[in-house]
Order: C-alpha cells, then sequence, then structure tokens
C-alpha cells in the first residue's frame, strides 16, 4: 500500500514487546478514497437501510452509521476464518478448512438482507477455499441493487502489505488502524512476536470480476497506494 505500507511496518518493526504493539495498533493514517465517496452519496438520501461491515469492528463506523438511523450488523470475518476449530483433515488425510462449518457460524443472518456491504480488503487475507463462497453467501444476503465495496491490493503492495481496520473518517475519507494477529484471536505468546495477517493473494481486474459475476455491476477505482477500490451493485 505504498507509503501508508511503509509506515505501518516501519512502526511494526520498532515496537518494543506490548507496550510496542499497543501503540502501532492505536496509530492511524489518513487514506482518501473515491469509491467510498460513491458509496456514501449512494446511501446519503436513504432511510432505515441496513448495512454489512465485514471488517474488524470499528466503533466510528457503528456510531456513524447507526447515528444516520442506518441499521449496522458487523462480522470479523478473517478472525471468524482462523478458529482452530474449523481446521480439520479431508478424505485424503490433509489439513484443511471445514467450508460448510464456517458458512453455518458466520454469515447466517436467518433471512435479514442488506442494502449495502462494507467488505473492505477482507478477500485479499481469506483463505483461499474461503473467498468464493464468502461471496457467494454475499450476494444471496444483498436486496437487488445494493451496494457493496471493497478493496483489493496490486501486486506492488507486496506480502507484506499490513491488515487494517478501517475508520471512515469523513464523506471521501479513511482512517487506517494496523490490526496485529495477536489482537484479533485474542493470542500472544508473550514475547513480543507482534504477528499480523499476510496477504494471501493478488487479485487482477479479471479475477475480480469473475468473483462478482453474479452482480450487476462493478466499476474500478485504481488509488495511488497500490489499491484498486471496487464499487459492486447487486
Amino acid at each position: 500500500m505504498g507509503t501508508v505500507t511503509n509506515n505501518f511496518l516501519k512502526m511494526f518493526r520498532n515496537g518494543n514487546g506490548g507496550n510496542g504493539s499497543h501503540r502501532d495498533a492505536q496509530h492511524r493514517a489518513q487514506r482518501h478514497s473515491t469509491a467510498l465517496n460513491e458509496f456514501m452519496r449512494a446511501i446519503a438520501h436513504e432511510d432505515s437501510l441496513c448495512i454489512l461491515d465485514l471488517g474488524p469492528t470499528s466503533a466510528n463506523n457503528i456510531a456513524l452509521l447507526t447515528g444516520r438511523g442506518f441499521q449496522v450488523y458487523t462480522e470479523d470475518l478473517l478472525t471468524s476464518a482462523g478458529d482452530p476449530a474449523l481446521v480439520i483433515k479431508d478424505e485424503f488425510g490433509a489439513t484443511c478448512i471445514d467450508v460448510d462449518g464456517f458458512l453455518k457460524e458466520n454469515l447466517a443472518f436467518r433471512g435479514q438482507k442488506f442494502d449495502a456491504v462494507l467488505l473492505w480488503d477482507v478477500a485479499d487475507y481469506l483463505p483461499e477455499v474461503l473467498v468464493k463462497p464468502v461471496i457467494e453467501r454475499i450476494c444471496s444476503v444483498m436486496k437487488p441493487k445494493g451496494i457493496l465495496l471493497s478493496f483489493f491490493h496490486t501486486r506492488d503492495a507486496g506480502p507484506e502489505a499490513p491488515y487494517c481496520r478501517y475508520h471512515i473518517a469523513g464523506q471521501d475519507s479513511l482512517e487506517l488502524q494496523l490490526v496485529p494477529k495477536n489482537e484479533s484471536n485474542g493470542h500472544s505468546n508473550g514475547n513480543g512476536d507482534e504477528r499480523h495477517y499476510r496477504l494471501q493473494r493478488v487479485f487482477n481486474n479479471r479475477h475480480i470480476e469473475n468473483l462478482f459475476r453474479e452482480f450487476a455491476s462493478l466499476k474500478f477505482f485504481l488509488a495511488r497506494d497500490n489499491l484498486r477500490e471496487v464499487l459492486v451493485v447487486r
């Protein structure tokens, strides 16, 4: 993510034990987002919308969106995907993720439909086997003409691109906050090993189009910090 990536990684590596980890997790970098601007404009004049935020929980986002009269549901998909209970053996004895078990416990809304979804960059960090089923499930729980905002890293971002919590700071601005892996899963080894989620893959435009092939339309915005911003309409 260009300058944002470099700044976060520099602070992350210079942390000193638990105190350093806490400081890094609290730091926020500013980011302009054209796609967020369009997303916010699309929901600005609607009443009683139901919005799903699938990144790490942001109190900022909940307060801002509920303050506008919207219902907000949140699910931290990447943390859920790391649940050790989902690790099983396949018919050949190889270790794999229980996709059916994941979908049974996550994105299960009992008939609730959503007008808008904030996917952020979660798809880039999810285990490969979960990406397609997650997008299919999201499609199934969105209302027709519902809108989805997602970010995808470009190849220049590199595997060390940090996983962040996205806080909506304004109509077209975000604050990015580093999410160490040990913060999300509640575990720490106590020796200053500040593990973080690694980028699993890089989707090109064709891959992204295929991923959202069941949706009605898709619009790309190429940002300066090695992110593709994508706005998708159900």
